[in-house]
């Protein structure tokens, strides 16, 4: 069971990626992105748990900024700082590895969730003219957003929800699936070897 899911899961991730990732489909920033990212550093095996997800997510931005946004393959150089956070969360995810325990990975999965939130916005609040690049104006970025436009803290509240539903499926599937069943147990088990029963003493003639 152990071998035929860690064959499944990295299909299974790349699946329910792409179809989070589709417009329209889920509530803005509600995507399977940041648990992607980190759930492949935690499972994945060697440089896989790098050119798996990245390549991905580069894919998918290459076909959402070409048939959606109309936006070409070049605006995929704005999205570099991204992806340096997806990598540093890939890293994250290596070093928390798969033995460590749930919560540490649903834990581990909404910090990186966090910091990418305050890097892409941080970044926002320096690139945007309309934000006074003073403290207020940072959260502004980081809670309220642009007039005309819904509240960045509702994106916020979607990432941190969609990352912890989406972490907690993955990491539970693979824990359920990794743990040994009673059966497994009693199988490997050694039976106990039978005892010779001592042969009575001779009567004495």
């Amino acid at each position: 069971m152990k071998e035929k899911w860690r064959k499944l899961l990295p299909a299974l991730l790349v699946v329910v990626l792409a179809v989070s990732r589709i417009p329209g489909l889920l509530p803005p920033n509600f995507s399977a992105v940041y648990a992607f990212v980190f759930c492949a550093g935690v499972y994945f095996v060697g440089a896989t748990a790098w050119w798996l997800p990245l390549g991905v997510l580069a894919a998918t931005d290459l076909a959402l900024n070409e048939f959606f946004y109309h936006a070409g393959w070049s605006s995929l150089l704005s999205l570099l700082p991204n992806y340096l956070v997806y990598a540093a969360v890939i890293g994250w995810g290596r070093k928390l590895g798969p033995r460590a325990p749930f919560w540490k990975l649903l834990g581990g999965s909404l910090l990186g969730a966090v910091i990418f939130y305050l890097v892409t916005n941080t970044l926002a609040w320096l690139q945007i003219s309309a934000y006074a690049k003073t403290l207020a104006g940072w959260l502004q970025a980081l809670f309220t957003g642009l007039p005309g436009y819904p509240p960045t803290w509702e994106f916020f509240r979607n990432t941190l929800v969609s990352t912890g539903l989406f972490t907690a499926l993955f990491a539970g599937a693979e824990k359920l699936a990794s743990a040994e069943s009673p059966a497994d147990k009693t199988a490997g088990a050694r039976e106990p070897e039978p005892e010779l029963e001592a042969e009575p003493d001779e009567a004495e003639a």
